[in-house]
């Protein structure tokens, strides 16, 4: 010590404490780095903080839009040409090839991790599963069973619905704006599909049936993921094999005969694979949609997709959807417009808010910092004057 002392002075201990500080510091940002590795391979919060960086809500309602556009024209094909008219038993071959999917996910160590078992009972597994079963079973057949406008305004209805249950169940409001801008949206949908009211008693049974499931349907695969570090993935695999289960005891009740009896071919058999495959993907990404933003949000997009199929028809392919269904999407895009504002507004107002938290947090850190440093430099000196008078008196 009495030639670094001879070297660098009184500074010499000071020297000496930094470097092994800088040491230090560098030890546990390199333990930091790898701890963080591990926690986004190996844990349920690092992989769904992963879907929120690279599946924001843009990416995540992008991608559910384009496969939304794709499986409508994959599943005319398998209904209109192929002939295919069963419609549970097309969701269950969707939901098998998913979880066979899912399964190579698992096997290449590419399925997301789930949260601990403790976190979510299986009683919430358990009702989402069934629930989406019901949700996409009836949904079908409402549509085989009701007009187009009547299966139309019992989508519509799906958006007030959302909003009553959340507010009763998780105390969530919506604000006046968006409401506003929800009714604009609601009313421009119908305008622009609601074309012919044909009422049956058992259609309009099955519709109604059908508007609780579609709701909590939506409601619990956004809260799920919001709340309980769920990845999309790592919760269809939980509850796939259950909505298989119930597809297995709707299909007899709910689908025509002649299942077995159908033409089973090659070409047949790929046109209804691409289907599944498509299934799987709208499965995926709206799950993905659903958990980067609200169920409100995500039925506004559905909406949404409606207006842009009927406006791209009318401007592309010369199809003529009357004067009447134009004004009526038009309004509904401005009302979305507005409603997308919104969310844009306040998802600003919250990051500037955490924003302003961590700056906040952080300049109390750098002074603590600058404390600690301040109290490290007076007791070196303090320590060299000792070491001064000693060599003095000796």
């Amino acid at each position: 010590m009495s030639l670094l002392d001879s070297v660098l002075g009184k500074n010499a201990r000071r020297f000496i404490k930094r470097k092994d500080s800088d040491a230090g510091e560098l030890g546990l940002s390199l333990e930091e780095f790898r701890s963080s590795l591990y926690n986004d391979f190996t844990t349920s919060e690092g992989a769904r903080r992963k879907q929120q960086i690279y599946c924001g809500p843009f990416v995540a309602m992008s991608f559910n839009f384009m496969i939304s556009v794709g499986i409508i024209m994959a599943n005319k094909l398998v209904m209109g040409k192929v002939g295919f008219n069963f419609p549970v038993a097309l969701s269950l071959i969707h939901y098998v090839t998913a979880w066979f999917l899912m399964a190579v996910f698992r096997l290449f160590s590419l399925l997301p991790v789930s949260p601990p078992s403790k976190s979510t009972p299986f009683s919430s597994l358990f009702l989402l599963g069934a629930v989406m079963s019901f949700s996409t079973g009836l949904s079908n057949i409402s549509l085989k069973h009701n007009s187009v406008g009547f299966y139309q305004m019992a989508k519509i209805s799906v958006t007030p619905t959302i909003a009553l249950a959340e507010f009763l169940f998780f105390s969530k409001k919506v604000t006046l704006y968006k409401v506003l801008a929800l009714v604009v949206v609601s009313i421009g949908v119908a305008i622009a599909t609601v074309t012919d009211l044909e009422f049956n008693l058992f259609g309009a049974s099955i519709s109604l049936a059908w508007i609780v499931p579609s709701a909590v349907n939506k409601i619990l695969w956004s809260n799920m993921q919001q709340t309980g570090n769920w990845t999309a993935l790592s919760l269809m695999w939980k509850t796939t094999p259950i909505t298989i289960f119930f597809f297995l005891a709707l299909m007899p009740l709910l689908d025509p005969p002649g299942l077995l009896s159908f033409n089973w071919d090659s070409n047949n058999l790929t046109a209804i694979l691409i289907s599944a495959i498509f299934g799987f993907l709208l499965q995926w990404s709206g799950a993905l949609a659903l958990g980067a933003t609200s169920a409100t949000s995500h039925v506004v997009l559905g909406q949404f997709k409606t207006c842009v199929i009927m406006l791209g028809g009318y401007l592309f392919f010369n199809s003529d959807p009357g004067i009447v269904s134009l004004c009526g999407a038009i309004v509904a895009l401005s009302g979305m417009s507005f409603y997308t504002y919104l969310n844009l507004r306040a998802s600003q107002d919250s990051a500037a808010a955490t924003k302003q938290l961590l700056k906040q947090a952080s300049f109390a850190q750098k002074t603590k910092t600058t404390a600690d440093d301040e109290k490290s430099d007076a007791k070196i000196t303090v320590d060299s004057f000792l070491d001064r008078d000693l060599k003095e008196i000796a």
